[in-house]
């Protein structure tokens, strides 16, 4: 993936969360995914703090947005990796998030690991 490409995921990315809209946003994963956010030990007890199929991501990220009605992220940059991307972005909780992407042959997220300011 080059720097345009990854801009383009990025902004889409963004404007789906933005909007809301749960369909849109798990379009960008995989079946068959390594999502790992500290949230996700927040909000599925007894977990790894990993989801690993889309269907799992879709309970989770209707979940958040239904927790936050206000939800809107900030976009802040992409920084090129050598497999991937990360997304650099302020929070809805008033934070920061750097969040590393990686991307399979069908262009979906099969790897997502998300990090957060304290």
């Amino acid at each position: 993936m080059d720097f345009d490409a990854a801009m383009d995921f990025a902004t889409e990315w963004t404007e789906a969360w933005n909007a809301h809209d749960l369909d849109r946003i798990i379009s960008h994963y995989a079946e068959s995914l390594h999502y790992c956010s500290p949230l996700v030990l927040e909000r599925i007890p007894g977990s790894d703090g990993v989801i690993r199929d889309r269907a799992t991501l879709r309970t989770y990220v209707q979940t958040g947005l239904g927790k936050n009605p206000a939800l809107r992220f900030t976009f802040r940059e992409v920084l090129m990796g050598v497999q991937g991307f990360t997304l650099h972005y302020d929070n809805a909780r008033k934070g920061r998030t750097a969040e590393y992407f990686e991307f399979d042959a069908d262009g979906k997220v099969c790897k997502a690991v998300s990090c957060y300011s304290a």
